[in-house]
């Protein structure tokens, strides 16, 4: 098992910046990504973020390209989340996941566990 706590949401406004952070525990030696996910109300969970934890390959959404930039400190078992220029659409609830499964990164279906998420509003 693999317990994920997330923290760093908060409210903000428009082209401003926040960061997220998200603590693994439990047997996460066979991590093979840790990824940002995030839900807004009436739509469906999507994928933002991911790092691969062996190698620190990155992965993003097209959505945040050039805005976001996820990071892993490996010896504290976290990854993080660097928001900038943050805009309203990027209002959601922001779930951290690991991936044990040694593939698709990107993909949410493959992610064997969630963060509770954190909300982060961005008004305008």
């Amino acid at each position: 098992q693999v317990q994920l706590v997330e923290s760093g949401g908060g409210s903000v406004q428009a082209g401003g910046s926040l960061r997220l952070s998200c603590a693994a525990s439990g047997r996460t030696v066979k991590t093979y990504a840790m990824g940002w996910f995030r839900q807004a109300p009436g739509k469906e969970r999507e994928f933002v973020a991911a790092v691969t934890w062996n190698d620190g390959s990155t992965y993003y959404a097209d959505s945040v390209k050039g805005r976001f930039t996820i990071s892993r400190d490996n010896a504290k078992n976290t990854v993080y989340l660097q928001m900038n220029t943050l805009k309203p659409d990027d209002t959601a609830v922001y779930y951290c996941a690991a991936n044990q499964k040694f593939w698709g990164a990107t993909v949410k279906s493959e992610y064997d566990y969630w963060g509770q998420g954190t909300q982060v509003t961005v008004s305008s």
